[in-house]
């Protein structure tokens, strides 16, 4: 049985740009034999996000995000400035209070372990809203295998075209469909009732919409609201209400007295997630785990229980 308390009121939303069309996606499975190997690169780990020092253009290191919930890299407008990279286009950026537009510059590689993604064009924004020097986003991971381990303390990160290791038997897969990118579970539920879950790596508050709400605390008294202000990235801000969830099951795990920040916040309607019981599952409920494993190209998910 986990409690999780909200021990700050600050958690960062992940950059997601607007897309022209949403395409149907096919689902992802809960896979038990997905392995992600490779040298693991030593992780800070920030309250429950995790840092990583990745390279920018032969450069480096320097202290990134790794955030499952963005679609885009992000660099820091002092680092692209001290790097000189060179100015891209306009864009719209989706954040967790809402869209704005801002300015990219490209990157020729982003170096993240053995790794390298070519051809990046990243938004550039302050350093003090991204907790770091940068994120690395879906477009750095799409081809990759990711592993998370809470216990060590490090991210190992794979080409998802290399072969797999054989896996042990204390993990759980699901497979997942995606959205913009994003690993979308479909083997979730709160209280029973099932939901579609976003690994999202780059909050450290887990958030719900107000359909799952709805769903959790129908007409019985809500729970005495206990506001919070969530930032985004690019410093606009959000206010949200947390509420404790009885129950979250995740692939046949369960997790007991979670907290909850209920919020329509746009990333659920960008997912296509509005309407339905949703939630945006950050590093406090991941952290839960012993290691989580993220393949973006298989669709995959491993949850390695703590023993």
């Amino acid at each position: 049985m986990i409690a999780f308390l909200i021990a700050a009121a600050l958690a960062m939303a992940p950059p997601v740009l607007e897309p022209a069309v949403t395409p149907k996606i096919p689902p992802a499975v809960i896979d038990n034999t997905l392995e992600v190997a490779g040298d693991p690169l030593a992780a800070e780990q920030v309250k429950t996000r995790m840092f990583v020092l990745v390279g920018v253009n032969g450069q480096g290191p320097f202290r990134f995000l790794v955030d499952s919930g963005a679609d885009r890299s992000v660099v820091g407008l002092a680092l692209a400035e001290q790097l000189k990279l060179p100015p891209g286009r306009v864009v719209k950026l989706q954040g967790m209070a809402g869209a704005s537009r801002v300015a990219t510059v490209h990157l020729d590689s982003l170096t993240v372990g053995t790794s390298v993604i070519p051809d990046i064009a990243a938004p550039a924004l302050p350093e003090r809203f991204l907790g770091g020097q940068g994120i690395v986003g879906i477009d750095a991971l799409a081809d990759q295998r990711l592993m998370l381990d809470f216990d060590k303390k490090t991210i190992t990160v794979q080409d998802a075209r290399r072969p797999e290791a054989v896996s042990g038997g204390d993990e759980i897969v699901v497979t997942a469909r995606r959205r913009n990118g994003q690993l979308i579970l479909t083997a979730a539920s709160v209280g029973g009732v099932p939901i579609y879950a976003v690994i999202d790596t780059g909050s450290e508050i887990t958030m719900g919409n107000s359909a799952l709400q709805a769903r959790v605390f129908g007409t019985r008294r809500a729970p005495i609201p206990r506001p919070i202000v969530l930032t985004s990235v690019t410093g606009a801000t959000l206010t949200a209400n947390v509420a404790t969830l009885p129950n979250i099951r995740i692939g046949g795990i369960d997790l007991a007295g979670v907290a909850v920040a209920f919020a329509d916040a746009p990333p659920f309607r960008l997912f296509g997630l509005d309407k339905t019981p949703a939630l945006l599952i950050g590093t406090d409920v991941l952290e839960a785990f012993r290691r989580v494993a993220l393949d973006f190209r298989g669709r995959r998910v491993r949850f390695t229980l703590r023993r």
